[in-house]
């Protein structure tokens, strides 16, 4: 099974080869002929696992990343993973095909692009495809480095920087806090695995690390699939093209979290503190999200908040289907684990028809120059084709047929109705929120195409191209035959999710469903009614109450909050800053030095390791007497010199003292080594301060040369007691014996040479990297100094 690598290591691998091609074929061809073919093939290696992953067979591979640590990389491929790499992989194909015609192969930096589009594809895999939460995490933050580099492609316009900083700030930290939890999961299970985190939950759920690690993991789960109160940065990163839009922010990214709360619904489901925050978050943002889409003016905006709903639907889904683990669910299991299917479900629906609507309003903006509603209208007769792809992802976002959101609608009201033993709450605010989802999905369709044409973009509006029309056909065309084949997909791809997300209940066979169009005159259907005339009643009236909106205080909206805390902390870390970056050298020093006298101190202090033993010292010669009294006194020179040439010749002394007593510690190859580096440095020393002035003689006012003193006198009684301590507590087992062998291990003759060659060979490979790198640095400079020089010469 490597081609498990070959899929994760792809998008890495051709990342690297873009800049080469986009040099040698731009202009003639546009790069993203190059890399549509990547994603494509693997949406065809992962189909062609389809039967043996909806057969309950599991793919994995492993691959040794820090052994000593059992640490790594684990790929496998369940049922859960399966349905991520399709969308991942699938929708990335047709994104990468509709960017060829929406980017322009002239005036955009393609290379750019299509590198941190290759980033975050294979960054997304290896999310879905990780059984190790480390490797997990390493690829967790990749999507969000790669996101920011995406949101802010067009870095030269300053609302595309703000939106990257917001989501990078918010996803981060929510990162961070995420892998607090893993840290927390691995100390109470014993492993790195997620499978056998799932197979050894024997007392963990009574654990006092248990809540925690949840919290923790939540919020990296939420930040990640813009949940309230963290939905704030997606509308913001809206500024990215089009095609950023249609793939992260509507079938990958966002969905990361979602992956991440149904991977570990086994691990925490069941208990009512993760039902209720699963649900109740997904609750309030499905409702946050759809009141806000109906306020918008942008398109792009309308279907960010639309997005931020749609998300918050499926986290609900996965909340209220995690009940059916509980012991106390009894025979309602199957009744709650239904809510996980429907939560899969819509995830595959949203992502058609969020996809082909995000494409759509790609198409607009380019062909119209706007997507400001109030400058549309009239587009119907202009643009059919769109008009029709429009129509269609916008009724199955309001749950019409014979669209695919239909069905997953009417499902999403059984699952609210089933659990409305728990809380009468639930499906009120769900229908709620469905209501205003039907709103903002009539706002969209009529308000850009219908009535009268207003585009006054100095633009003259028309159709797409094929090319750009496309993709958002193919999704089109999936949105229509899922609804009247959906039973293909439940067997073949969203069973095994299904059973992934809740293998207790699938070895008990308890996971069975069959999706139909039609049951009757049923609950479901009545609340779908009540949808349409509500929905299309207030759709209406609109102009009547959307100025309540004007009503809310703008200082209590997330995003205010969230500029007032920035603000708040940068003008606080200036304060901060402002008061120890004083210029001055001296205070600096006692910052450092005032650190390392309580640090240090403290924990000597604290873990009583001050002891003093000199029994076990080593006898000294008057030699060694000798060479200590002179290094004193070239010191306390240093101190009181005059004149530069003084401490330089002070300071020199020093140093071809210690030369003798390496001498004398028969360390000949240390000799030679400080004799010549003490010999070089004096002698530029000497040419350096050759031509700096003469020594000014200081006045220090006495409080500073009191505190000079006393800080002086703790950091050399700090270090004293350290290096006495150190000698008078039990030492451990020397390394030295591990050398002895150095000539057989290594095949050197010199032991100096084999440690740093063979033992050491990484960290002298390192220092070697560090100084290339700064020889590099300094070349550069001179380069472009000299560039600077002879472009001067020119003006």
């Amino acid at each position: 099974m490597v081609w498990l690598y070959l899929i994760l290591g792809i998008p890495f691998l051709f990342a690297f080869l873009v800049p080469v091609l986009h040099k040698r074929f731009t202009p003639q061809i546009h790069t993203g002929w190059f890399v549509v073919w990547i994603p494509l093939l693997i949406f065809g290696i992962l189909l062609s696992t389809v039967p043996t992953i909806s057969s309950g067979g599991i793919i994995d591979l492993s691959l040794p990343w820090i052994p000593a640590y059992d640490i790594n990389i684990t790929l496998f491929l369940d049922g859960l993973s399966l349905i991520f790499g399709l969308l991942i992989s699938g929708v990335g194909f047709l994104v990468i095909l509709y960017s060829i015609y929406y980017l322009s192969k002239h005036k955009e930096a393609l290379h750019n692009f299509y590198i941190y589009l290759l980033l975050f594809m294979g960054a997304m895999l290896g999310v879905v495809l990780s059984d190790n939460i480390f490797a997990l995490y390493v690829f967790w933050e990749m999507t969000s480095i790669s996101s920011f580099l995406l949101i802010a492609y067009w870095f030269e316009r300053e609302k595309s920087r703000s939106g990257a900083r917001k989501s990078l700030l918010i996803t981060v930290f929510g990162g961070l806090a995420m892998l607090a939890g893993f840290i927390l999961l691995t100390m109470m299970t014993d492993t790195y695995s997620i499978r056998e985190m799932v197979h050894s939950l024997d007392g963990i759920h009574s654990h006092t690390l248990f809540l925690p690690a949840m919290v923790l993991i939540l919020i990296g789960a939420f930040t990640k699939s813009a949940q309230f109160p963290f939905s704030i940065w997606l509308p913001d990163a809206m500024e990215a093209p089009t095609p950023v839009s249609a793939y992260l922010h509507s079938a990958t990214m966002v969905k990361a979290g979602i992956y991440l709360v149904a991977r570990f619904t086994p691990i925490f489901g069941g208990g009512e503190v993760w039902f209720w925050l699963v649900t109740g978050i997904g609750l309030m943002t499905l409702f946050y999200g759809s009141f806000n889409a109906i306020r918008q003016t942008d398109l792009k905006a309308l279907l960010a908040y639309s997005t931020i709903s749609q998300l918050g639907l499926i986290m609900s889904l996965l909340g209220l289907g995690s009940a059916g683990l509980a012991p106390e669910a009894g025979n309602a299991q199957t009744a709650y684990a239904l809510a996980v299917f429907t939560g899969l479900f819509h995830l595959v629906n949203h992502s058609t028809f969020k996809g082909c609507l995000f494409m759509v309003v790609g198409i607009i903006d380019h062909e119209t120059g706007t997507r400001d509603i109030r400058k549309l209208g009239g587009l119907m007769h202009i643009m059919p084709i769109s008009f029709t792809l429009a129509l269609i992802g916008c009724l199955s976002m309001a749950g019409l047929p014979p669209f695919n959101g239909f069905l997953s609608k009417e499902l999403f009201f059984t699952a609210v109705l089933n659990a409305s033993e728990i809380s009468v709450l639930i499906p009120v605010v769900a229908w709620l929120a469905s209501v205003l989802t039907f709103v903002y999905s009539l706002i969209m369709v009529f308000k850009t195409f219908t009535g009268q044409p207003r585009v006054k973009s100095g633009k003259q509006a028309h159709e797409a191209p094929l090319g750009m029309l496309l993709p958002p056909m193919v999704l089109a065309a999936l949105v229509v035959l899922l609804f009247f084949f959906p039973n293909v997909l439940v067997h073949y791809v969203l069973a095994p999710a299904w059973a992934a997300v809740l293998p207790s209940l699938a070895r008990e066979n308890l996971l069975t469903v069959h999706v139909s169009p039609w049951h009757g005159v049923t609950p479901e259907l009545l609340m779908t009614l009540g949808v349409i005339v509500l929905g299309g009643t207030l759709y209406k009236t609109l102009k009547k109450w959307v100025k309540l909106y004007r009503t809310y205080p703008q200082s209590l909206t997330l995003n205010h909050i969230y500029e007032t805390a920035l603000e708040l902390m940068e003008s606080l870390s200036l304060a901060l800053t402002k008061r120890y970056m004083t210029g001055s050298l001296r205070d600096y020093l006692i910052y450092i030095l005032s650190f390392i006298v309580v640090a240090v101190g403290g924990a000597l202090v604290l873990a009583q390791g001050i002891a003093f033993d000199p029994s076990h010292d080593a006898a000294f010669s008057i030699y060694e007497l000798a060479l200590l009294a002179g290094m004193v006194v070239c010191a306390i020179t240093v101190l009181l010199a005059k004149t530069r040439l003084t401490a330089i010749i002070a300071v020199g002394a020093l140093g071809f003292l210690v030369v003798f007593f390496f001498v004398l510690f028969r360390a000949p190859d240390l000799a030679l080594t400080q004799l010549v580096v003490e010999t070089i440095t004096t002698v530029l020393f000497l040419l350096c301060f050759y031509h700096l002035p003469k020594l000014q003689k200081e006045t220090t006012p006495l409080p500073s040369k009191v505190v000079n003193g006393l800080l002086s006198l703790a950091v050399g009684l700090v270090m004293t007691s350290v290096a006495l301590s150190a000698n008078g507590n039990p030492l451990p087992e020397s390394i030295a014996g591990y050398y002895e062998n150095a000539y057989e291990l290594a095949g050197a003759k010199n032991i100096v040479n084999a440690i740093l060659v063979d033992f050491r060979g990484f960290d002298t490979m390192l220092e070697i990297l560090v100084l290339s790198m700064a020889g590099l640095g300094v070349y550069t400079l001179i380069k472009l100094r000299m560039a600077g020089g002879k472009e001067n010469e020119r003006s």
